[in-house]
């Protein structure tokens, strides 16, 4: 059961990868986005038309090397209850990840994954916007560091679940995946959660750089 739970947000989060490069058309929010260094693979200027700038990169290199170090044990019990166990996957198809749940029941569920296989941020979910995914929505920046939510459908109401990437650079993102407990679908937006997931891992990571 959890397993399938997690093949469901790393496929989700692997629609990105296999987004087009053309320009989306997702309305700015934020900031405007700033000449920028331009993609690796694609020589295309970061970020894309509408997509906001980060202006001061994270360096993920250690938490894609230990994905679990990205929340601590403290900040998994505020979110998932005080028995919380975590798994990693460091070669998931994604980029390397960790899910943290309880021992016994596959929700609530955090799902965190690092980095990823586009070298393309934030823009590669923009782009994806009305393709791969049906539902893209920006929420409240943490810190200036952009935000948004998204997905091949927008299952908060009917699944609880939630998948919001926060851009840690313009070609690096740290992608989130939310399960709501039973008892909270439908009466609390996961997205709301899933940003407090993002709050607490950009402390995480950012207080190792």
């Amino acid at each position: 059961m959890r397993r399938s739970m997690l093949l469901v947000f790393v496929t989700t989060l692997v629609l990105s990868a296999c987004s087009p490069t053309t320009n989306g058309t997702a309305t700015p929010t934020g900031k405007e986005s700033a000449p920028s260094p331009t993609s690796p693979e694609t020589g295309a200027q970061l970020p894309g038309p509408g997509v906001p700038n980060v202006d001061i990169p994270i360096d993920l290199a250690r938490f894609k090397q230990a994905p679990c170090s990205g929340l601590t044990d403290a900040q998994a019990q505020e979110l998932v209850g005080p028995t919380v166990e975590s798994k990693a996957r460091p070669n998931g198809d994604a980029g390397p990840g960790c899910g943290w749940s309880p021992p016994a029941a596959a929700r609530p569920l955090v799902y965190v994954v690092f980095g990823g296989q586009t070298n393309r941020g934030l823009t590669a979910v923009y782009e994806a916007k009305g393709k791969a995914y049906k539902f893209v929505e920006p929420l409240a920046s943490v810190d200036d560091y952009p935000l948004v939510a998204f997905g091949a459908e927008d299952e908060r109401a009917t699944k609880g679940h939630c998948l919001v990437a926060v851009g840690t650079s313009n070609s690096e993102v740290i992608s989130i995946g939310l399960e709501q407990s039973e008892a909270n679908i439908g009466k609390k937006d996961p997205c709301d959660t899933a940003r407090e997931v993002a709050i607490r891992v950009l402390a995480t990571v950012r207080g190792a750089n």
